[in-house]
């Protein structure tokens, strides 16, 4: 590598280019290729990959493609849908609860405290996040704590069983564990907000309601959205929290791809499904990355 230096100087500069590409291939892209290549094979009878005789023959019977067509079958997209929809209620509730947050961390608080306040918000990341779900079994149980203090103060006469094992716990530790995510970006964007175009629009006539949404929500959209991102993709392939909170009866996507490669050791049918995931994730930040390169060609026009 010296030796390729010395002769090339021009390469010098890309050499941590190349470190970088070279872990990147090694231990995310080449595990996507084994993964995708098992998507096209076929489970064998005790698990595992079932051989190919003839090749040929296999892929013109079109049996390479049978477990992305299996992973269009109803009983699956029932699970897609679910997913999808528990993905935007929780970036909807995270986003309603962590613009708020933001917004009073970055424009109402002293700055001496701001720095205080934000470790506040990242405190759960100092604890394992599969921990912090069981003490959610803990707080929603029927002997748990909100059962407990609810018959204590004479609110209710028995234990309220469906707070645990049902779509509501499920919600509730999607948006516990994704919410740092929204509030992060939103407060980098809410700092940067220039507090004199606020000050203009309420000097032209605009009461507060009209100069939020007029100037302070275009102008944080960009934190908006990176924050829709990293609180929707992960919220979408979540299985820890469906599979500890939520029971048999709210399975996710997540929870699919899990079952296939643990528990059914369909490893194929579970490669397709999970590369039909990555697909819509693409999708996502594509569509993503062209808001942004609009954003800042806007910006700059």
């Amino acid at each position: 590598m010296t030796r390729l230096f010395q002769r090339f100087p021009s390469l010098r500069p890309y050499s941590l280019v190349f470190l970088s590409l070279a872990v990147l291939v090694t231990f995310l892209l080449l595990p996507l290729l084994i993964m995708l290549l098992y998507s096209f094979a076929q489970r064998g009878t005790y698990g595992g990959l079932k051989p190919i005789e003839d090749l040929g023959q296999y892929f013109r019977s079109f049996d390479w493609i049978s477990n992305y067509v299996r992973s269009l079958e109803p009983i699956y997209l029932e699970i897609y849908f679910r997913s999808l929809w528990m993905a935007t209620v929780t970036t909807v509730l995270c986003l309603l609860i962590g613009y708020p947050m933001a917004y009073f961390i970055s424009i109402r608080i002293k700055p001496s405290l701001k720095n205080t306040m934000l470790t506040l918000v990242v405190i759960p990341f100092w604890t394992s996040f599969l921990i912090r779900t069981y003490a959610w079994i803990i707080i929603l149980r029927s002997e748990g704590l909100i059962n407990n203090a609810l018959m204590a103060l004479g609110i209710i006469q028995s234990p309220i069983e469906t707070l645990l094992y049902s779509e509501f716990a499920v919600t509730l530790g999607l948006v516990y564990g994704e919410l740092p995510f929204m509030i992060l970006p939103l407060y980098a964007s809410i700092e940067k907000l220039d507090l004199s175009l606020l000050e203009a629009a309420g000097d032209l006539g605009s009461n507060p309601f009209w100069t939020f949404l007029k100037v302070t929500v275009p102008l944080t959209m960009p934190g908006i959205a990176a924050g829709i991102v990293l609180v929707f993709i992960p919220t979408i392939g979540a299985f820890i929290t469906p599979d500890l909170l939520g029971g048999a009866k709210s399975i996710l996507v997540g929870n699919l791809i899990q079952n296939q490669f643990v528990i059914a050791r369909d490893k194929p049918f579970g490669s397709a499904i999970c590369f039909g995931l990555t697909a819509f994730v693409l999708m996502l930040l594509f569509l993503y990355a062209r808001y942004t390169t609009r954003k800042e060609k806007a910006v700059f026009a």
